[in-house]
């Protein structure tokens, strides 16, 4: 029997701890000592300026050494070569991200490249990076390049719900942006009977999480992002945490992805739209994959109105586009539907053409919704350079 020739096959993969609470950077030598004797701490440093004492502490406790070397600020070819180097040059056995989903997305193909163990530590709850086992790899102007997949997922995933809560609240509602797509994926992979990020098909686990992620964002995220704003942790920012980190990392992983993501990778072939957070751009493209699917009025109502309250885009104006950017937005949707793009895990076809439409539609849509809930107007994005 060829490889062709085999049956398919369903397969959820997972990071192999994943360790959650208030404090819990203090506990981080404690769960890196089994994984190696070595580690090399990768952070910017704002970053590392608000999280040294503590990890030097944890780490001192545990008989680790303290050797921290700088991340230089997007996850391209170069720094992944850079990090791979400062591995052997330190003879590192283990690699530890601190921060947000571009130091992990560096480190973790750092890792792989080196052979060695790969561990991540949140330092804000703003995308699912932090659980995969794959990167997201950019130009060094900030254009989406490639995805590079690995065997396995990280060894350790920490995330202090203290140093989250310490945060500005934006990263917690960008987390919440990029974790909602998690369920309309999934859900848009289950029917197309698509593969996943994993390399099968969906598993029941990892659809049934992508929906649990769903559920608790639309009860907590607003109390959460409450809670933030004070620098308080409550069950609801737990929760929340949980649901941007580990049940959308699982559910995107194993559940499926389809066009908001291919969506978001298209739209950072528009400089209008740099500076933006990934959730934010990925929540252009949840609701226009809606828009896609013909989903009933009274869904996209709620989709807008709940993402506006959260504080996310839902207007190509809030991205520093406009409808009549009829280049941009063709070079968007073409980006976005090449050949290998998620988008192809979408139930039927998506041509060019209707992309394009359907981004342009949303616009009208949203601010109409907007104006009658009484909710606010977009604001211009103004492209950070």
């Amino acid at each position: 029997m060829t490889p062709a020739q085999h049956a398919p096959i369903r397969t959820l993969i997972a990071p192999s701890r994943y360790v959650q609470g208030k404090g819990a950077i203090n506990r981080l030598g404690e769960f890196l000592a089994p994984l190696g004797s070595k580690p090399l701490l990768v952070a910017d440093d704002m970053v590392w300026g608000f999280v040294a004492h503590d990890v030097e502490s944890s780490l001192n406790a545990a008989s680790l050494p303290v050797n921290r070397v700088q991340f230089n600020g997007i996850p391209s070819a170069k720094e992944v070569d850079r990090l791979s180097a400062l591995i052997k040059e330190h003879g590192t056995d283990v690699i530890v991200a601190l921060g947000g989903g571009s130091t992990i997305d560096a480190v973790k193909a750092a890792g792989y490249a080196s052979e060695i163990r790969w561990v991540t530590v949140p330092t804000v709850a703003s995308t699912d990076a932090p659980t995969s086992a794959l990167s997201v790899i950019y130009t060094e102007d900030g254009v989406f390049e490639e995805y590079r997949f690995f065997p396995r997922n990280p060894d350790l995933v920490l995330v202090d719900t203290q140093l989250v809560a310490n945060a500005p609240a934006s990263f917690l509602a960008a987390g919440v942006g990029d974790a909602l797509a998690t369920w309309l994926e999934a859900r848009a992979t289950q029917r197309s009977f698509a593969n996943t990020m994993a390399g099968g098909l969906p598993t029941l686990s990892g659809t049934a999480l992508a929906k649990l992620s769903w559920d608790v964002l639309w009860e907590n995220a607003l109390p959460a992002l409450d809670a933030v704003r004070e620098n308080l942790v409550t069950p609801a920012v737990e929760r929340v945490v949980e649901a941007n980190t580990l049940l959308s990392g699982l559910g995107f992983e194993s559940g499926g992805l389809a066009a908001a993501h291919a969506i978001h990778n298209g739209l950072t072939a528009a400089p209008q739209t740099h500076g933006l957070a990934h959730g934010q751009k990925v929540n252009i493209g949840s609701l226009t994959q809606l828009v896609l699917e013909g989903a009933p009025s009274a869904d996209i109502t709620d989709f807008v109105e709940f993402t506006t309250r959260v504080g996310l885009p839902n207007t190509l104006t809030e991205v520093g586009l406009k409808v009549t950017d009829d280049d941009d937005l063709r070079r968007v949707a073409e980006a976005a539907t090449v050949e290998g793009e998620t988008i192809h895990n979408m139930p039927f076809d998506v041509p060019v053409g209707d992309l394009t439409s359907a981004l342009k539609s949303i616009e009208k849509l949203s601010r109409g919704i907007r104006e009658r809930a009484g909710l606010p107007e977009p604001v211009l994005h103004q492209a950070k350079h």
